[in-house]
C-alpha cells in the first residue's frame, strides 16, 4: 500500500491511510502515535472502509505551524480528509487523542458522523487533566536536556513512578518518547495538546444523538475508566465496553478491543 497525502488550506502536507471498501470509518490515532496504533486493534471486516490521517506532527505527516497544534485543529484537518475523499459522513472513532477528535467531529459536524466510537479517553470537557502532566514532563525534559539524559532524568521523576505503578503499558510509552525519529515535534505536541481540552461542554455531550460505543480498560493511569463512564453517562445511546489492559494481557487487550469493534460495527454496514 502506497501512502497517500493530501495539503491543507495552510499548506500542511498529511498522510493518510484509506484500505478496505464498503462503510467508511475515520479510526485516529492517539497522542504521539501513528497509523500503526489504530490499525492494530482494528478488525477485519467486509464492507468496511477504514481511514486513518495522521495528524500533524505524527507519522508522515508534517508538522506545520507548531502554534496551530490543537484537538479542534486535528478535528478540522480530519473533516478536510473526508471532503478530499469526498465523504460526506462516516463513523467517526479513535483511541485517546484520536477519541477526542471524534467527539469534536461528532459534536461540531453532526451531519458528518453517522456514529461515534470513544475508546480510551483522557478527557472529558476540562482542559489539560491533571494524568495528562506527565506529557509536559517529558516535553520539558526533552527541551531542556535531550533524549539521553532527559530520559535519565525522567527515571528519577516521582510522578513516572506514581504512572508506572499504575500502568506500566503508560510508563513505556512516556521512555519511547525519547527514543522517537523526530524530537522537535514531540516537543511540540506534547508541550500543547495535553494542556488542553476537546473545546467542548458537557452540554454538547448531552446533545449528541448517534450510536456511541465507549471503550474504557482498567490500568490505565492516562485514561482512568472514570473518564470514559462520565462520557457514556452524558451521552444518551451510548454503550460502555470495559476491555483487558494492556498491564495484564496485550494480547488480550486486541482481541477484547477487536471483538467490541466488530460486535459495533458490523450492524451498520447495511444502513450506510
Amino acid at each position: 500500500m502506497s501512502d497517500r497525502y493530501f495539503e491543507t488550506p495552510d499548506g500542511c502536507r498529511l498522510a493518510f491511510v484509506d484500505e478496505g471498501e464498503g462503510m467508511p470509518v475515520l479510526w485516529q490515532h492517539g497522542l504521539g502515535a501513528d497509523r500503526k496504533q489504530p490499525a492494530e486493534v482494528f478488525p477485519a471486516i467486509d464492507g468496511i472502509r477504514r481511514i486513518t490521517l495522521e495528524c500533524r506532527g505524527h507519522g508522515l505527516s508534517a508538522l506545520g505551524d507548531p502554534t496551530a497544534l490543537s484537538i479542534a485543529q486535528f478535528a478540522d484537518d480530519a473533516v478536510l480528509l473526508l471532503d478530499h475523499l469526498g465523504i460526506e459522513h462516516a463513523v467517526v472513532g479513535g483511541i485517546s487523542l484520536g477519541a477526542a477528535i471524534a467527539l469534536r467531529i461528532a459534536a461540531m459536524h453532526p451531519e458528518r458522523a453517522s456514529a461515534l466510537i470513544v475508546a480510551r479517553p483522557a478527557w472529558v470537557d476540562r482542559d489539560g487533566p491533571a494524568q495528562l502532566q506527565i506529557y509536559r514532563d517529558v516535553a520539558e525534559l526533552l527541551a531542556a536536556h535531550g533524549p539521553d539524559e532527559g530520559a535519565a532524568r525522567l527515571e528519577a521523576c516521582a510522578r513516572l513512578r506514581e504512572v508506572e505503578a499504575v500502568s506500566p503499558d503508560n510508563a513505556a510509552s512516556m521512555r519511547g518518547f525519547f527514543r522517537g525519529p523526530n524530537l522537535q515535534s514531540t516537543i511540540a505536541l506534547l508541550s500543547r495538546i495535553p494542556a488542553q481540552g476537546p473545546g467542548l461542554q458537557r452540554a454538547d455531550f448531552s446533545k449528541l444523538s448517534l450510536p456511541t460505543l465507549v471503550i474504557a480498560n482498567r490500568q490505565d493511569y492516562v485514561h482512568p475508566v472514570e473518564t470514559a463512564e462520565a462520557l457514556a453517562e452524558l451521552i444518551s445511546d451510548s454503550t460502555l465496553t470495559v476491555i483487558t489492559s494492556k498491564t495484564e494481557s496485550h494480547s488480550d487487550y486486541v482481541a477484547d478491543f477487536e471483538r467490541a469493534l466488530r460486535e459495533f460495527l458490523t450492524p451498520m454496514r447495511n444502513q450506510s
